[in-house]
């Protein structure tokens, strides 16, 4: 007689060997009870936790005859019975199992479907099984629905997919979902141990773990793995056997592992990878081990008492490098470990990433940086938002320090703040920057605070209105007072702001040497009078708007024009052949360019500078001259943020 394996022999016979899956159990028991049965299922999961299973206990719990032939719809089928026997066999002529990973077209499905006009031959129910039904072409889903939405009252469909993501909605409205979810390992162990007894087999509880972490979930997986490691064992399940059959490591090698890392000890470390390597034990294997026993450790660590497993004999080691290592550190490696199996294909060597990947907690220690403690800073309270006034042509940014907003008196603030030109900590923002104003618009943007950056390795001391303690009133509104010390108080200084980062086409002022070096010619005149039409029919573009904003016009006549650029790299052969088409096609006549290189001292893109330069200069001058930007500047300390002036 052959052999039977484990995952065919003790495949579950009825609902109550069922084991893992009790949400789904419950639901059949009851809907079998009480005769509420619906005519399609979908059973979902990965491999091996039960969907075939329990399509076929499904089958025998419509058809049951019971062992005296008068049975009927029983949630306890008797497994006696010939439908019970003949399905159990995979013989009984109303039950049909389809597999659609290799009959996907709609051939398959429509003689499936053609069956489904007659009734059942020897059975109560007529059961289709279609398993892996996301296999099914969209066609052959097509074909299907119909039927799978009205079916005879005698016909019943199961479906089983490891994908549902695959299979339509239109399918899937149809059915009754059910999930089975992968089973723990503690359930995988039980259930082994009680198959090994049944088998008469002995086995080490440590191997039977192993085994059920191998599985992932899958009870067929277990069991097969269960068959692979009798026969490697001689019958014998043996720890060292187990895993050395599935490349496990040895516990206490990932143990001496962590405590090296815990103590900083690098040596020990490229020692303990060196001797994993000699092992041939796997790379991926080792920082999957490591993240289990750093996951048990963070949980003694957070939560002690909680990760203790008596039947296991590393809770104590564990338990001791729970103490030993940081809990920083444990979540640290933790992490490392988990990221770092993505890592080990691509290096050329496993071995060396897994070291590499092991020796990055050494290179990044985060005792040392937690042992820098920064003091907390409180974000700053925002202004109260006030209404909009009218539009301004320009646009600016206003920082304003914190204590400034909390002050209900400004006249208060007036007596204690130095003028806005003394409080500057930069003095060469002035150089840095054309002095700017704000509109009445930009009095919303005032909430934006800007902070002091802080460097822990000069610690500067903190500015006043934080080193006031909280003397808010919250009935009354807040009220500033300074704190009761002999020790003076630090006098007001403005806060430092970022500068707002400069626009692609920003305007601002030109250098003083570009203003130096334009001297306007009546060539020039005309020259940016053609460019300024090109741009404005948009003519060109790119190169060859840069080459015609760039260069001069020294001389023309009625077929040659003469430019000369500073730049050798605008001096281009097919950015001159589209210059001189674009002056054709605007009826400036068929002219040739002749391009020399010089110093340019009239060309459109300097005029144009000097144009924004006298645009931007009289909005900086109408902003400066606005009264509520000078009250805002005089009573709330308020500076505008360089750049940030902007024509609307």
């Amino acid at each position: 007689m052959s052999y039977l394996v484990l995952a065919r022999k003790y495949r579950p016979r009825n609902f109550t060997e069922m084991v893992g899956q009790e949400h789904v159990v419950q639901a059949l028991t009851n809907a079998l009870v009480q005769q509420r049965l619906h005519h399609a299922y979908l059973f979902t999961g990965t491999r091996g936790v039960g969907k075939t299973t329990v399509s076929r206990i499904l089958a025998k719990s419509l058809n049951c005859q019971g062992a005296d032939g008068q049975g009927g719809i029983t949630a306890e089928p008797c497994g006696v019975c010939q439908a019970c026997r003949d399905i159990d066999a995979g013989r009984f002529v109303d039950y049909t199992e389809l597999d659609a990973a290799s009959n996907r077209g709609v051939d398959e499905v429509q003689s499936l479907l053609e069956q489904a006009v007659y009734k059942p031959v020897q059975g109560r129910f007529k059961v289709f099984m279609i398993d892996e039904v996301h296999m099914l072409t969209n066609t052959a889903f097509n074909a299907m629905l119909k039927t799978l939405e009205e079916p005879p009252e005698y016909l019943k469909f199961v479906l089983a997919t490891t994908d549902p993501q695959k299979v339509p909605v239109t399918v899937l409205s149809r059915c009754l979902q059910f999930n089975l979810r992968p089973m723990a390992p503690e359930t995988v162990f039980e259930h082994l141990t009680q198959v090994l007894a049944a088998e008469k087999l002995s086995a080490e509880p440590l191997a039977l773990r192993l085994l059920a972490r191998a599985a992932r979930g899958s009870m067929r997986d277990a069991l097969s793995l269960t068959d692979q490691a009798i026969a490697f064992g001689n019958g014998q399940l043996k720890e060292a056997g187990v895993r050395q059959m599935l490349g496990s490591v040895d516990r206490s090698h990932v143990l001496q592992l962590i405590r090296a890392l815990a103590e900083g000890d690098g040596a020990t470390v490229v020692n303990q990878v060196n001797a994993l390597r000699l092992q041939g034990v796997s790379a991926a294997a080792t920082l999957e081990d490591m993240a289990m026993l750093l996951q048990r450790m963070a949980v003694m660590q957070m939560v002690p008492g909680m990760a203790q497993d008596g039947e296991d004999p590393d809770t104590q080691g564990l338990a001791d490098l729970a103490a030993l290592m940081p809990a920083e550190e444990t979540q640290l490696l933790y992490s490392l470990c988990l990221h770092g199996r993505n890592e080990l294909g691509l290096a050329p060597d496993e071995y060396a990433a897994l070291t590499m990947v092991l020796l990055r907690l050494l290179a990044f220690q985060p005792a040392a940086a937690s042992a820098e403690k920064k003091s907390p800073r409180t974000r700053p309270e925002p202004l109260t938002p006030v209404a909009e006034p009218a539009r301004s042509p320009v646009s600016a940014s206003l920082a304003v320090p914190q204590s400034a907003a909390q002050a209900p008196n400004p006249e208060a603030l007036e007596r204690e703040m130095p003028p806005l030109a003394a409080v500057d900590p930069d003095p060469s923002s002035a150089s840095r920057s054309p002095p700017s104003d704000l509109s009445a618009q930009a009095l919303l943007a005032a909430q934006a605070t800007a902070q002091p950056e802080s460097h822990p390795e000069t610690q500067p001391e903190p500015a006043p209105w934080e080193a006031w303690p909280d003397t808010t009133d919250h009935a009354e509104g807040p009220v500033l007072a300074p704190p009761h010390s002999d020790v003076p108080a630090p006098a007001w200084r403005a806060l430092p702001v970022r500068e707002a980062a400069a626009p692609s086409a920003r305007l601002d002022t030109p250098r003083a040497e570009v203003l130096a070096t334009v001297q306007a010619t009546p060539e020039g005149d005309r020259w940016l009078e053609v460019v300024q039409g090109l741009m404005a029919q948009e003519a060109i573009t790119a190169l060859v708007r840069e080459l015609a904003l760039q260069s001069q016009l020294l001389a023309r006549d009625a077929d040659q024009w003469q430019l000369r650029v500073e730049r050798e790299t605008l001096n281009h052969a097919a950015s001159r052949e589209r210059l001189q088409a674009a002056l054709l096609a605007a009826g400036h006549g068929d002219v040739k360019l002749h391009i020399q290189i010089g110093t340019v001292t009239d060309s459109p893109a300097k005029r144009l500078a000097i144009q924004a330069a006298e645009k931007m200069q009289a909005a900086q001058a109408l902003i400066q001259n606005d009264p509520l930007v000078q009250a805002m500047a005089r009573d709330f300390g308020a500076k505008i943020v360089p750049g940030s002036i902007q024509l609307i």
